[in-house]
């Protein structure tokens, strides 16, 4: 499944079906897409929740996205770990975001909250 191809997007996935009966499925769904997508490792990293949306795909298939954020471990950087699910990884504010060609309206709200809740700006 693709969903907005070449669109800036966050880094995402879904929960394995083997991880069904594990505490806290989300957070530890999040920390590995982001290690699989952007090889960065936030074992350690405490994440807090920013949002949840329910939307439909263009292929008719239902998705519930959930959104954290985290500190960046010191060291670490973000690069293409996967370069099936990734073209790029781009380091930039909101501002550049809002300018950027290829930012849909979702990903910019999302981009925003998070700015706006828990980074104070």
């Amino acid at each position: 499944m693709s969903n907005a191809a070449g669109m800036l997007a966050g880094v995402g996935g879904k929960a394995e079906v083997e991880a069904r009966d594990r505490h806290d499925i989300l957070e530890e769904t999040a920390r590995r897409e982001v290690a699989e997508e952007v090889g960065v490792d936030l074992t350690s990293t405490p994440l807090s929740y920013v949002e949840s949306v329910f939307f439909v795909t263009d292929d008719g298939v239902p998705v519930i996205n959930v959104v954290f954020t985290g500190e960046l471990p010191p060291g670490a950087v973000p690069h293409v770990a996967s370069p099936e699910e990734v073209a790029e990884v781009l380091w930039i504010n909101a501002a550049e975001a809002a300018e950027h060609p290829n930012c849909p309206p979702w990903t910019m709200r999302c981009l925003l909250k998070v700015f706006e809740t828990h980074i104070g700006g």
